[in-house]
């Protein structure tokens, strides 16, 4: 990984360590307020999302939505046999009740066995570091959406999320695994990229 790279990572990551309580809270309802516009949430009936652990745009009011609507969600899990990410469905109740355990690399994940592949997913709205303007994703180095998506026969509508200052505006090396988004939702701004 090119010294760039790694100094971009951890800049980022330390700007949204640093957001206070408030700003998080701000970025979320903005979101929120766009994602309910959107086309491609609103048709959608199964919708993979994450559970915000590192400083990514949080995602509470977001699930809360999806349950409200009726909506199928489902969390990621890492496989442990071959690092992919499989997607565990969740009820309003398991997630009120916050019945999740602790992965070693500080996430929660759904308390389950076994997983849906990422293909079953209408929607999938994804944790990012960064993204340029043609949808490359730089998330936080495992590869796990990467590799996940790779493997994909049907891949589903990928929408980033992030913080406004998490979209730059230098292109970024896309490497051959990487998967691009298909748009990148800002709390300022809604991004679309070419297929």
């Amino acid at each position: 990984m090119s010294q760039t790279l790694n100094t971009l990572r951890k800049q980022l990551r330390s700007k949204r360590r640093q957001l206070s309580h408030y700003e998080q809270k701000k970025a979320e309802q903005r979101v929120l307020v766009q994602l309910r516009q959107f086309t491609r949430f609103k048709s959608a009936s199964k919708i993979g999302l994450y559970l915000h652990a590192f400083g990514e745009v949080h995602t509470d009011q977001l699930l809360k939505l999806c349950f409200r609507q009726n909506k199928h969600v489902y969390l990621p899990m890492i496989c442990n046999m071959n690092q992919h990410l499989v997607w565990v469905k969740v009820s309003s109740r398991q997630y009120l009740n916050r019945r999740f355990s602790h992965h070693p690399l500080g996430m929660k994940e759904p308390m389950a066995s076994r997983g849906k592949h990422v293909s079953y997913l209408d929607l999938l709205i994804m944790p990012l570091l960064a993204c340029d303007q043609f949808g490359t994703r730089i998330g936080m180095g495992g590869g796990y959406y990467d590799r996940t998506l790779a493997s994909a026969k049907h891949r589903p509508y990928r929408l980033g999320l992030a913080h406004t200052f998490q979209y730059v505006d230098t292109p970024l090396l896309r490497q051959k695994w990487d998967q691009p988004l298909n748009a990148l939702l800002c709390p300022k701004k809604f991004y679309y990229f070419m297929p």
